[in-house]
């Protein structure tokens, strides 16, 4: 910085030579530096004022733009800054129709080790095979007594675990708090529930996600910390789902079969009341997946969605129905059912080489007749076959609300031909779920539209698209009442509670291509109460064999329907139906006078 001097030499001189007074100079200079100094002042004051008004600006700005991010954004699990520790929200309760519990949270703990810390390893491990028996010591010792640092020896332990741990001593054993879900029926809903898992884990907290059925298809709304108080509300009745599972598993084991599955649908909502499968599990403690063997085997396995198979019979009311809704035939209508019948080279027969004769559509659905309803299926034609078959939907996996279900994607015949027109109109050659079949069936009972299985409780009925007239699913349903009055299904009768529907009998398919000798799926696929139909039971039994007689018997009149029929009995009540009392004719009575 150049100062300039308050009294310049050189002006000094020329003041004196002019007479003036040299001080004049020096106050001058000093007034023009005081000017100077203050104008530097002013704008270094100004600049800074600057910079911080811009400052707090930029900072507002961030501030108020995160507080609109927040508040648009939906919310998130909180996250703990420690690395390794995660914090999750708390998980959603599940609650059937009527608000019981079916899944919650239960506060528990995990015990892990940090063996650096151990004073005994030794010790520690022979006391804490006395509390866990299922360690393996050897395992325990060798990583106690070597270079791990940290290692987790039990996710889940009960309070009286944790205090006999504890009692141990040993500074190298802890606790980390855990959120379990913890459902208190046991099995109950088993293949519904699905069950839970450990997500992403810390000594202080773990994640608790679905692993399969309702909680794993549900699992971002139950994570979702927004819904924490909010219970995820389904369809399934508790007490019905109770009823059903007891009666279903009394009639696997009297019928000798290898599994079995039931699914009761509301037939003007779609929701799914009950849905059993057996094998069942405890989801409290979810059995590993096999990794060998047949999948069906599994207890694991949802029979009522992933169970794929051809139905048999139960498919021939759905030919019929298109028949009348087309104008083909109505329900009196004569078809010829007599042999020999052949299609596409192959003969088609009837059970146990039965000849009918000449039936009504009617008589054709009460015997069971494949050749009637095969006739009446080439009517009909491939083309408008399918059309109905997809509008009811047989030709995708059903959109019911657990992840198995998208695995339970109907086999339909790779070439559409009259053959498979034919097979397929009495049930063969179209493999599909029980769950498809409660569908289809409960377009028939509400009149003609389409139903989509839920499992989500509805405010009230849900009028899918039509996809057959109301005449035809009315024709329908007479003709499944039938079926029990007259036909191969009169064990179905229920006392107070007309039931309608359709046995099913079909062979079940080999391995290696080709059909089993004398291994079936029985189905029977019924309504209730028939005049007015409130409900659709479809009962399903894998292998079963009925052997009170002299010869065992494996078609479904003898197998399936005993089993529907007691299950209608039970849940009837519990889902407010009342039987409806018949009058008994009176007793003779004589009148007489007395005088």
């Amino acid at each position: 910085m150049i100062r300039t001097p308050l009294r310049p030499l050189a002006r000094i001189l020329e003041a004196r030579q002019k007479g003036e007074n040299p001080d004049a100079i020096e106050r001058e200079n000093k007034r023009i530096r005081h000017e100077q100094m203050r104008d530097a002042s002013r704008q270094r004051a100004e600049g800074r004022l600057l910079v911080l008004g811009v400052f707090f600006f930029c900072a507002f700005t961030v501030v108020g733009a995160r507080m609109g991010v927040m508040a648009t954004t939906d919310p998130t699990e909180p996250r703990a800054a420690a690395p390794g520790s995660v914090i999750s929200a708390t998980r959603a309760d599940i609650v059937d129709r009527n608000g019981n519990l079916l899944a919650t949270n239960f506060e528990t703990h995990a015990l892990y080790a940090q063996p650096h810390h151990m004073i005994d390893p030794q010790g520690a491990v022979k006391k804490l095979m006395a509390v866990f028996p299922d360690l393996n010591e050897e395992r325990l010792l060798r990583d106690f007594t070597g270079k791990r640092k940290f290692l987790w020896i039990k996710k889940k332990i009960s309070p009286e675990q944790m205090q006999a741990v504890h009692d141990i001593g040993e500074p190298g054993l802890l606790f980390a708090p855990r959120d379990m879900r913890l459902y208190p029926n046991g099995s109950l809903a088993a293949h519904i529930m699905g069950g839970a898992s450990y997500g992403r884990e810390g000594v202080h907290a773990a994640e608790v996600i679905g692993v399969a059925g309702a909680e794993k298809y549900f699992d971002d709304y139950l994570r979702d910390p927004a819904n924490g108080n909010k219970p995820l509300e389904l369809s399934i009745d508790m007490t019905v789902q109770a009823a059903s599972e007891r009666i279903l598993y009394g009639g696997m084991k009297l019928m000798n079969a290898k599994g079995a599955t039931s699914v009761l649908m509301d037939v003007h909502t779609g929701e799914v009341i009950s849905a059993v499968s057996l094998p069942s599990f405890d989801p409290n403690d979810r059995p590993h997946a096999a990794v060998t063997g047949d999948a069906s085997d599994s207890p694991l396995f949802n029979r009522s969605v992933q169970g794929v198979y051809e139905l048999g019979s139960v498919f021939k009311i759905f030919t019929a129905a298109q028949a009348i809704d087309l104008g083909i035939a109505t329900a009196d209508t004569v078809i010829d059912t007599s042999g020999p019948m052949k299609v596409g080279g192959f003969r088609i027969g009837e059970f146990h080489g039965k000849n009918y004769g000449k039936q009504t559509v009617t008589g054709i659905i009460v015997h069971s007749s494949n050749r009637g309803t095969g006739r009446l299926a080439l009517e009909i034609g491939a083309e408008r076959q399918q059309e109905f078959l997809k509008n009811l939907g047989f030709f995708e996996p059903t959109p019911f609300e657990i992840v198995e279900a998208s695995g339970g994607k109907p086999l339909l015949p790779q070439r559409w031909q009259e053959l498979s027109t034919v097979t397929v109109s009495y049930g063969h050659g179209l493999s599909s779920s029980p769950m498809h079949l409660a569908a289809g069936y409960s377009a028939i009972a509400n009149g003609g539209h389409k139903v989509t299985p839920t499992l989500r409780k509805q405010s009230g009925p849900v009028v899918g698209p039509r996809v057959m007239s109301e005449r035809a699913a009315a024709d329908a349903r007479a003709m499944l009442r039938a079926v029990v009055t007259e036909g191969t299904a009169s064990f179905a009768e229920v006392p107070g509670y007309q039931i309608g529907g359709k046995t099913g009998t079909a062979d079940k398919p080999g391995p290696r291509g080709g059909y089993l000798e004398d291994t079936v799926i029985a189905t029977f696929a019924s309504m209730f109460p028939a005049h007015d139909p409130k409900y659709v039971l479809i009962v399903t039994l894998d292998e079963p064999v009925e052997t009170s007689g002299d010869k065992p018997r494996r078609t479904a009149g003898w197998t399936a329907v005993p089993v529907a029929a007691e299950m209608v009995r039970r849940v009837a009540p519990l889902l407010g139906l009342r039987p409806t009392v018949e009058p008994d004719s009176l007793a003779d009575i004589t009148l007489s006078s007395s005088n």
